[in-house]
C-alpha cells in the first residue's frame, strides 16, 4: 500500500502536503482488522480522509509527482472497495482513529504517534478454585485456608474480593461462595459498575441491574451469560481485563487476565493483593506447593481416624480426577487433595474448569501445566511429589 501511495522517499517532498495525508491514512487503517465486517466501512471513511487531504493540498503540490500518484492510488482503491465518494470521514486527528476505550490498541497509538517503539503488551492471569487453589500473577501455586473475606486483586481500575467459608466441620479447608467486583470508573469509558455473585445467585447482571458499562454503543464494559446461573464472562475492553466466573455444586471459581502494568498500578496501602503477593504464610495450607493429602485407611497412622464423610481413597479419588484431566499436573493433584477433603466431586469439575479457564486466558501455553516443585511455580516433572504420590502423604491430624 505504502509503496503504491507514496513511491519514492516522500521525505523529499516537504513542500507538498501529501507526506501527512498519507501518515494520517497509515494511522486511520492501521489498526483495522481484515476480518471484521466493518472493515470496509472504515476502510472507506480513511480513503474519503484520503481524498480530502489531496484535495487540500492540490495546488501546492500540483507539480509534484508523489502527488498525482497517491491521487491515482485512491481512486484505485475506492474502486476496489466499492467505496463512494461522498459519505463519512475518518477523523481529521490520526488519534481519534483509536478508540480510546479499547487498551489493546493503545501501544499502537502511542508508537504511531510517539515515534518510539512499545514494549509488546504483557498479559498476567490469576486464578481461584476448589479448596481454594490459588494461582498468582506470577505463576506460583498455594493452596490456603484465608477464611472470610480478602482481597485478591485491589487496583486503581479494579477490585476483586472474595469470601471463603469451612467446607468440612473441624477443617482449616475453605472454599468461595461470594465474589465481588468492583470496576472503578474511568474517563468517558465507564461509571463505576459493582457485580457481585454468592453460591446459587451468579447473576448476568451488575448490581444495577445493568449488562454493559460505557456511552451509546461502545460497550467499553460488558457481561456475557454463557450457562443461565452457572457461568458468565465479563469483558473489560478499556482495560483490557477478561474475567470468568462459574459455580460448580455449591461454590464459586474465579480467572482473571490482566495487563501487567495496570496490575502494577496500586498505592502501598493497597499491598495485600493474594493475586499479586499470595497468601500471607500463616494461611498457607501447602508446603512450598506440595499438598498435604488427607488420606483414608491404612495409609493413615494407626491412631488417626479415618476422613469424616469423605468417601474416597487415594486410589479411587486419582481414579475420578483421571477422568477428567489426564496430565499429571498440579491441577490434577488439587483434585485429589479436594476429594479426599470434601468427598464432594463437584471439586472434580471445579479442578477441570479452573484448567480450561488458564487455556482460555493464560498467555503462556508453556507455563499452562505447573508441576508440583519447589516454591509451588516449578515447571519440572521430575520431583519426588509427582514421582511417587503415595509415599508424600501426610497425616490427616496434622491437616485437621
Amino acid at each position: 500500500l505504502l509503496s503504491l501511495l507514496c513511491p519514492g522517499n516522500c521525505q523529499l517532498h516537504t513542500s507538498c502536503g501529501i507526506q501527512k495525508c498519507t501518515t494520517d491514512f497509515v494511522s486511520f487503517t492501521s489498526h483495522l482488522n481484515a476480518a471484521p465486517q466493518d472493515f470496509d466501512l472504515e476502510f472507506c471513511k480513511a480513503l474519503r480522509a484520503y481524498s480530502a487531504c489531496t484535495y487540500r493540498n492540490s495546488k501546492v503540490c500540483r507539480g509534484n509527482l508523489v502527488y498525482h500518484s497517491a491521487v491515482l492510488g485512491i481512486s484505485d482503491l475506492m474502486t476496489q472497495r466499492n467505496c463512494t465518494k461522498d459519505g463519512p470521514t475518518s477523523s481529521t486527528s490520526a488519534e481519534m482513529a483509536h478508540d480510546p476505550c479499547n487498551y489493546s490498541g493503545h501501544a499502537e497509538a502511542r508508537e504511531h504517534h510517539g515515534g518510539e517503539k512499545t514494549a509488546p503488551l504483557t498479559y498476567l492471569f490469576c486464578g481461584l478454585f476448589g479448596d481454594p487453589h490459588l494461582r498468582t500473577f506470577n505463576d506460583h501455586f498455594q493452596t490456603c485456608k484465608v477464611e472470610g473475606a480478602w482481597p485478591l486483586i485491589d487496583n486503581n481500575y479494579l477490585s476483586v474480593q472474595v469470601t471463603n467459608v469451612p467446607v468440612v466441620p473441624g477443617s482449616s479447608a475453605t472454599a468461595t461462595n461470594k465474589i465481588t467486583i468492583i470496576f472503578k470508573s474511568y474517563q468517558d469509558c465507564t461509571d463505576q459498575k459493582v457485580y457481585q455473585a454468592v453460591t446459587d445467585d451468579l447473576p448476568a447482571a451488575f448490581v444495577d441491574g445493568t449488562t454493559s458499562g460505557g456511552h451509546g454503543s461502545t460497550r467499553s464494559l460488558q457481561i456475557v451469560e454463557k450457562v443461565s446461573g452457572k457461568y458468565i464472562e465479563m469483558y473489560a475492553r478499556y482495560i483490557g481485563t477478561t474475567v470468568y466466573i462459574r459455580q460448580l455444586g455449591h461454590y464459586l471459581t474465579l480467572a482473571i487476565r490482566m495487563p501487567q502494568e495496570l496490575v502494577m498500578a496500586y498505592e502501598e496501602s493497597q499491598d495485600l493483593q493474594l493475586c499479586v503477593n499470595g497468601c500471607p504464610s500463616s494461611e498457607r495450607i501447602d508446603q512450598s506447593g506440595h499438598l498435604p493429602l488427607p488420606v483414608m485407611g491404612k495409609l493413615l497412622p494407626r491412631d488417626a481416624a479415618p476422613h469424616p464423610r469423605s468417601g474416597y481413597t487415594l486410589e479411587t479419588a486419582t481414579t475420578k480426577c483421571h477422568e477428567k484431566m489426564l496430565v499429571k499436573d498440579i491441577y490434577f493433584y488439587s483434585c485429589i487433595f479436594d476429594l479426599l477433603t470434601t468427598g464432594d466431586a463437584n471439586f472434580t469439575a471445579a479442578a477441570h474448569g479452573a484448567l480450561q479457564d488458564v487455556e482460555a486466558l493464560h498467555p503462556s501455553k508453556e507455563r499452562w501445566h505447573i508441576f508440583p516443585g519447589s516454591g509451588g511455580g516449578g515447571v519440572g516433572r521430575n520431583s519426588k511429589f509427582f514421582v511417587s504420590l503415595g509415599l508424600l502423604c501426610l497425616s490427616l491430624v496434622a491437616y485437621l
